[in-house]
This record gives C-alpha cells, structure tokens and sequence, in this order.
C-alpha cells in the first residue's frame, strides 16, 4: 500500500464533510483523489460505479421502497397499525406499547426507519397525546421504534448490507484460525433479522413500561377486548397477510427477496384497487414518485460509496486497519464493543446506507479475524445503526416525530435518551449470543 494513500483517501473525505458537501460528493471526490494519487485512470471510477449498480440482488432496493409506498397508499398500513392499537388495553403505558409494536408490524412491509416513524406516528401520536400522554414521550418512543423498520425483514439496509459483504472474503489466516465462514446472501439476513428484531423490541417495550410506570402514564379506561382485536384482525386480514407472503415465502425458499418485492408490489396493487378500493391511480403516482427520489439518493451513494470501498480493499487498508485493532486485543467480546462503540457513534453523524458502504469494507475484516460469522455481524451492524435514527444531531426519525408531535428535537433528543441506551443493552445481548441471530437460519436449512 502505498504510504500517503490513507491521508489522501480520508483527509479529503474529511475535509469535503467538514465543508458541507453531500455525502456522495465526499466519497467520490476522496475516492477520484486517491485514484489520481494512485495513477489510476479516472475512467476506472466510471467501470466501478456501472459494476455496483448491475447486480440482480440490487432490484430488491426499488421494489421494496415501491412495495412500501404503495401498502401505505393502499390503506394495508392503518389496518396494522389499528391490530396493534387493538392491544393496548388497560395497561401501563399500553397505547405506547401498542406503538413499539404496530412499528414491528409497519417494518415488516416498510424496510426504513423513516417511513416507519411517519406512518405509524401519524396515527399514534395524536392518540397518545389524547390519553394524557406528553407530547415529549410521545414523540420519543415513536422515534425510538420506528429504527425496527430496519431491523425487521424485509429491510433495505439488509440489502445493501448484502450487496457489500459478497465481494469481501475472509483472510486465508482467518479460515485457517476458525475454519470456513458460510457465504453471505440477502435470504440468510432477511431470516437472521427476525429474531433480533423481537430483541430490539422487547428492550423498549421493558424501558417503556418502566418509564411509564415512573411518569403515570396509564393505560385506556376500557378493558382488554378480544372481540375488538379480533375486529381488527378481520378487518385487516389482508394487510396481515403481507408480511406473511413476502417472508413465508423467502424462508420457505419460494422466492428470492427480489422476486418477493415484485410480488409484494403485485399483491399490494390488487388487494389497494379490488379489495380495499383506497388505491387510485393518483396515489400510485406518488408512490412511484416517492420511490424515484429515494432510489435515485440511494444509488447515487452506491455509486460514490462503492468506488471509496474497492479504493480501500484494492490497497489493503482494511488489513492493515484489522491488524491495528488486534494488536489493541484478540479478546471477541472487547472487539464487539469497540465496534459497536464505533457505529454507535458513526450512525449519529451518518445516514445508515452511506455507513454500511463505507464501514463494511473497513471493519467486517476485523470480525473474520476474531471468528465473527458475516451474517451475525451484519444483523448486529444494522441494529447498531439503527439506534442512529433516534439521536442526534442527524437523528431522521427526530425530525418525523418532532414535525408531528410539535414538541422540540431538544426534548425529544433527551427524552430518547433512555430507549437508546435501553436499544444499546438489546444489541449487546445480541452480539454475546450469536444464536439470537444463526439459529433461524440454520433452523431452516440456509
């Protein structure tokens, strides 16, 4: 490698940062600098970035944020969201419980932290705040549940986590040490998220109770009805029914998760049009508008973020960065904290696609050389990220929450605080228990 490579490659995507520059202006210009530092052709950077955008896996990406859309428009959102407020009953801090989880439901056909917190916290929000619920809690357990939408499969992070893990191998001395790693596919980390998920879950719903407990916030005056929770069963049966087809479908082998998001993207045209009758072809415009401006920002990133990462492997800085961190310790579970300390603190300045593009090439390495599985450390990964969404100072899911609740990100941000550190405690459990996350594949025979 050559010796100045690293300050040429990182102190101009620094300095580009510091600037103001987009992320995707940061990574390409850093990446062209070192290229032309290197000798490289810049036409190599145009090779790169046609490569990263022609492979088969990547179709999920526009699909499943059309899917998502379109199950918005179509009225399949609300239905979940109403099972789920079905369930709040009485208890503690039920309706907010209800909210954790009409998010694990919402995630499940959504695949994105924002658009989890604004579906969900259009409704939950408001009905929060009517039960005596301060705007403040309001808003802050809404932003710190709508990161499941990442977590719980089908997830769009878990594509791109994905797409960036296949081209990087394990160090021969790495395969020598703890034998052969299993091969990472999109499949393996739609089924290894679920479990993880529930994790994720319960942590806030234990930091929710407690906090609830804590402040007064009761539950509704009426009692726990099963004839209304089954009401919304029945009327929402076939909003139900989409998670189940998309994901019964990938862990029974049927499809790949790019055939899955056609086929959610199908069946949600026909039950918004022929069933529920909510979806005109106004709607199915903004949708397709919607998902045009998301993965256009998602490819143009890809594109940077690529060319920045191969400029890294190519030159062997992600060996050279294993070998400084195992020179630090070999110990696994102090290397899982240095690495969950990182992402912790990247996933609060930077968007969660950019930071999986860049870090993965950087530190999945490292967890080869310590015996970490790929799709263990990819699961963990993106949990860690997503607790990025409820903190500041780029915090997206803050910013949803604080538009609809009307309470400030100052006291969001600090009201979000205890579900961060509650998200933080989920994480680690998953990471010193790998099986939380490699039983259900192996389970399955993946």
């Amino acid at each position: 490698m050559n010796d100045y490579l690293v300050e040429v490659l990182f102190g101009a995507f620094v300095l580009l940062m510091a600037l103001g520059a987009p992320i995707t202006v940061a990574l390409g210009v850093a990446a062209l600098a070192a290229m032309l530092y290197l000798g490289d052709s810049p036409i190599k950077m145009v090779q790169m970035a046609w490569s990263s955008v022609g492979t088969f896996p990547l179709m999920a990406l526009p699909s499943f944020i059309l899917a998502g859309a379109l199950m918005e428009a179509a009225g399949l959102s609300r239905r979940l969201i109403n099972v789920a407020e079905s369930l709040a009953g009485p208890f503690t801090g039920g309706l907010s419980a209800a909210t954790v989880l009409a998010c694990l439901f919402f995630g499940a056909i959504s695949g994105s932290g924002p658009a989890t917190t604004a579906a969900v916290g259009m409704l939950m929000i408001p009905a929060m705040v009517r039960s005596g619920y301060s705007k403040d809690y309001a808003g802050s357990v809404t932003a710190a549940a709508g990161g499941l939408g990442i977590v719980i499969p089908p997830s769009i992070p878990m594509v791109i986590f994905g797409i960036s893990a296949m081209g990087i191998a394990p160090a021969p001395e790495a395969v020598e040490a703890h034998g052969q790693f299993q091969s990472v596919s999109i499949s393996k980390l739609f089924i290894a998220g679920f479990l993880p998920g529930v994790v994720m879950a319960g942590g806030l719903l234990i930091m929710n109770y407690i906090r609830c407990r804590m402040q007064g916030f009761r539950g509704s005056a009426e009692s726990l009805s099963l004839r209304k929770f089954f009401c919304a069963c029945y009327q929402g049966f076939w909003a139900l029914l989409a998670p189940v087809i998309i994901l019964g479908g990938i862990y029974g082998g049927f499809f790949t998760p790019t055939e899955a998001a056609i086929i959610a993207i199908f069946y949600t045209l026909f039950i918004g049009a022929v069933i529920y009758r909510e979806l005109d072809l106004h709607e199915i415009g903004k949708a397709l508008e919607a998902t045009t401006w998301l993965s256009g920002r998602v490819l143009l990133v890809l594109f940077s973020a690529t060319i920045f990462g191969r400029v890294l492997v190519e030159n062997g800085v992600p060996d050279m960065i294993a070998g400084s961190v195992l020179s630090l310790t070999t110990n696994i579970y102090a290397i899982w904290a240095l690495i969950i300390g990182l992402l912790l603190i990247v996933g609060m300045f930077m968007e969660t696609l950019a930071a999986i593009m860049i870090l993965v090439p950087v530190v999945l390495p490292v967890a080869y050389m310590v015996g970490i599985d790929p799709i263990h450390f990819g699961i963990v990964m993106i949990c860690t990220l997503s607790v990025g969404f409820q903190t500041p100072p780029l915090g997206e899911n803050l910013f949803i929450a604080s538009g609809i609740s009307g309470a400030s990100i100052e006291r969001l941000s600090m009201r979000a605080l205890p579900f961060a550190l509650a998200s933080t405690g989920a994480i680690f459990v998953i990471a010193c228990f790998p099986q939380i996350a490699l039983w259900l594949p192996r389970a399955l025979g993946y």
